[in-house]
């Protein structure tokens, strides 16, 4: 019964993978419009106030956009769930985990040693940078610096940078900001 469930979602992500990178080459706002309706349409927690950048693309159907998220350009977008207000710079990579791929067998291909796709979370209002690499959750109010690598969960309210990313500084929240999750 598990396997049957999970061949009938790897199909149905299939499936959403190349209606995606149709979509995908649409340009301008009516491109996003098209991404948009077409994710809300398949994808349970999907907000319209989002914007889909050209040529981003999506693996995924267990996938959530919050309000207001931004999506930048040539995206490559996993299992993941993104906050409200969230932007995304151009060519940001959000991987399904770091546990994609086995490779502990030398005698059998790494294709075909399987993996497990993990659902990431990035926090609400937060910015990852041009180019990141995100494999793990990244907490609200956070900044990924760009070029970065995120190997491990980044806590609320930093900015991390690197490779892998490490924590460079703590952001002060102002005193009159007002965040709503």
């Amino acid at each position: 019964m598990l396997a049957s469930f999970a061949v009938g979602q790897s199909s149905r992500d299939s499936v959403f993978q190349s209606f995606m990178q149709f979509l995908s080459l649409a340009p301008g706002k009516i491109g996003s419009y098209q991404r948009n309706a077409f994710a809300h349409w398949v994808i349970k927690h999907w907000h319209w106030n989002s914007y889909i950048g050209f040529g981003a693309l999506f693996s995924h159907t267990d996938t959530a956009i919050g309000e207001g998220v931004y999506i930048g350009p040539q995206c490559n977008i996993g299992k993941c769930s993104i906050g409200k207000d969230t932007l995304l710079g151009s060519g940001v990579h959000i991987l399904s985990g770091k546990n994609q791929h086995d490779f502990a067998r030398s005698d059998v291909p790494i294709r075909d040693q399987g993996g497990v796709f993990e659902k990431i979370s990035i926090g609400h209002n937060c910015w990852i940078g041009n180019g990141a690499i995100v494999m793990a959750s990244v907490g609200k109010g956070s900044i990924v610096a760009a070029g970065s690598v995120v190997v491990n969960d980044v806590p609320s309210g930093v900015i991390v940078g690197g490779n892998p990313a490490k924590v460079i500084k703590t952001i002060k929240e102002a005193p009159h900001a007002t965040h709503n999750e």
